[in-house]
């Protein structure tokens, strides 16, 4: 195979992964993001409500 052939697979094979990680992050930080407010929301109805669990 000629080399520049074998480089541009290489090239695109990266990426294609750099490219499916940074989707996958996104989501990720969108999940986190979810994830955090939930937690507020829970956080400040313990605090309303004087909830004093151990």
């Amino acid at each position: 195979m000629n080399l520049a052939l074998i480089i541009i697979i290489v090239v695109a094979i990266v990426l294609a992964i750099v490219g499916g990680l940074n989707t996958a992050l996104q989501w990720l930080l969108w999940v986190a993001l979810i994830v955090g407010v939930i937690a507020l929301i829970a956080f400040l109805f313990r605090v309303i409500t004087g909830s004093r669990r151990a």
